[in-house]
């Protein structure tokens, strides 16, 4: 596989120079869109990706964290996306289990008759994951939740149910996708954005590409072209077809990050359904707590959305009703917010909540095959489906996807990274909140990873998890990269100032919101 050290990266794009025409365009370095390069490259074709920021950059770093199959969805009889999501779930627990591990859930129920009801439900959505299972569920008495969640509020509550799911580390995995992409001979490039779709005779036949660094662009030719930008499928969908209507309603999803005091324990808090008629989470990840989220639809999709005035509020008033010691606004260390790529055409209406998770693969007059809706559980299965479709549109030869039981490159693993040892460092923080030096250097030598915002947001998650200590190992971050990477003194400050700006804005939603979303 090869890496993006400075070398790397110029016979990366010495490749795409070469690159005039290649069976598969990847447009879109998410979730889904890496799964297809994955599957494809798999299959023996040959695939160019480009993501116009970093991998993962968008929704796909920003989820709850959580491979399952969704209790939720159960509820509302949508069994198919279940028995799909539980299937793949235990597909990933195979692939990939230095990413993707169970995790117990702890339902609280009031009196006995609610936890048998749970215990029915869960029992049936254990059921459905069949072979896939992780052991099925277990009825709590008021001892046993104390001794699950000993710091949940227990007046009123009589017991409850637990079971396991599974938690995962989303950009990882994401950066898993990449390298084993990269090892089947994909030609895999962040920061190199779609700049225009070649239509010729009303027919897709390429792209023209624009690298960030140098800004030179490129014309490759393809056989077909995948549109894998999630929130912003629509976007792309319109550069090849102006006429083609909306088939998404973006809903967004906040996630505040608190240290591991106010939830000890090593279970995680499901509630089912909130007042407002949310699900809420507080789970344990990385020596923290995150509590989430929200679901309230936009209008935009902007690459960095804000919370909308109420929605930290909202979050810390749920967790206040649960908790024996909740949460202050001081004590939030990060607030994060991705935007659900939902289902549901212009002029829909209904609550964001009750839209599907469910996906599409469209493919429009012009060629382009567009992968929409889905979550991250489910992103083989749409690669797959994505992937066949393109072999029909571009006339490639037709092969099995291997990727059910692929193995995923799942790299050095969190607990194997290293002490953090850089200067700025503040004392006390939990194992892996920050990164060390060889892991940085790691990062931009085989990780792809290419500015500071790469290396703390996404190949260590420093900015989700504490956003003022990545503020304060920055510097050394940005000198690790300068050295490098060749960058001039003005450069380095350049990018420090960039990610202090933006880990401020983590830091501080916690104590500011954002207006409402225009509306559209």
């Amino acid at each position: 596989m090869e890496s993006v050290h400075p070398h790397a990266r110029r016979r990366l794009l010495a490749r795409l120079a070469d690159a005039r025409a290649v069976d598969l365009v990847v447009v879109g370095g998410g979730a889904t869109g890496l799964g297809c390069a994955l599957d494809a490259a798999a299959r023996g074709h040959s695939v160019l990706l480009v993501e116009a920021r970093d991998f993962a950059a968008g929704t796909s770093s920003r989820s709850t964290k959580l491979i399952h199959g969704g209790v939720r969805y159960l509820a509302q009889g949508r069994i198919g996306l279940v028995r799909e999501a539980l299937r793949e779930r235990g597909r990933l627990l195979r692939n990939a289990p230095a990413l993707v591990h169970p995790l117990r859930f702890v339902v609280p129920a009031r009196n006995l008759a609610e936890r048998l009801l749970l215990r029915l439900g869960l029992g049936a959505y254990e059921a459905l994951a069949g072979r896939d299972g992780l052991g099925g569920c277990t009825l709590l008495d008021a001892a046993g939740l104390h001794a699950a969640l000993p710091g949940l509020r227990e007046e009123g509550l009589g017991g409850g149910v637990a079971f396991r799911d599974a938690q995962f580390d989303d950009a990882g995995l994401a950066l898993a996708l990449a390298r084993t992409a990269s090892a089947h001979g994909a030609l895999l490039l962040n920061h190199c954005a779609a700049h225009e779709l070649v239509v010729e005779d009303g027919r897709l036949r390429g792209v023209v590409v624009r690298e960030a660094e140098g800004g030179q662009a490129h014309h490759v030719a393809a056989r077909a072209v995948i549109n894998a930008t999630g929130v912003w499928g629509d976007t792309l969908r319109r550069r090849a077809d102006p006429a083609a209507r909306a088939l998404l309603r973006p809903s967004q999803g906040v996630h505040l990050v608190v240290d591991a005091d106010c939830l000890p324990g090593s279970d995680a808090l499901l509630v089912p359904r909130t007042p407002d008629g949310r699900v809420l989470f507080m789970i344990p990840w990385c020596g923290k707590v995150l509590i989430g989220t929200t679901d309230t639809p936009r209008a935009d999709t902007p690459a960095e959305p804000e919370p909308l005035a109420g929605e930290v509020d909202e979050l810390l008033a749920a967790a206040a009703r649960w908790l024996r010691r909740p949460p202050a606004r001081e004590a939030v260390r990060s607030v994060f917010v991705g935007l659900r790529p939902l289902l549901g055409e212009d002029g829909g209406d209904g609550a964001s909540s009750r839209l599907s998770r469910e996906h599409r693969v469209e493919v429009s007059a012009q060629g382009l095959v567009s992968v929409l809706g889905g979550k991250w559980t489910t992103y083989r299965a749409m690669a797959e489906q994505a992937v066949d479709a393109a072999e029909v549109v571009g006339g490639l030869a037709r092969r099995a996807s291997p990727t059910a039981s692929l193995a995923l490159d799942c790299g050095v693993c969190a607990g194997e990274a290293g002490e953090a040892d850089l200067p700025g460092a503040p004392p006390g923080l939990p194992p892996g909140v920050l990164p060390g030096a060889a892991a940085v250097r790691r990062a931009l030598r085989e990780d792809f990873a290419l500015s500071v915002e790469d290396v703390l947001a996404r190949r260590s998650r420093a900015l989700f998890l504490d956003a003022a200590a990545a503020a304060a190992v920055a510097p050394a971050v940005a000198d690790l990269l300068a050295a490098e990477l060749g960058w001039s003194a003005q450069r380095r400050a350049a990018e420090l100032a960039t990610f202090r700006a933006l880990a401020a804005r983590y830091g501080t939603r916690s104590r500011t919101t954002a207006s409402s979303p225009p509306s559209g």
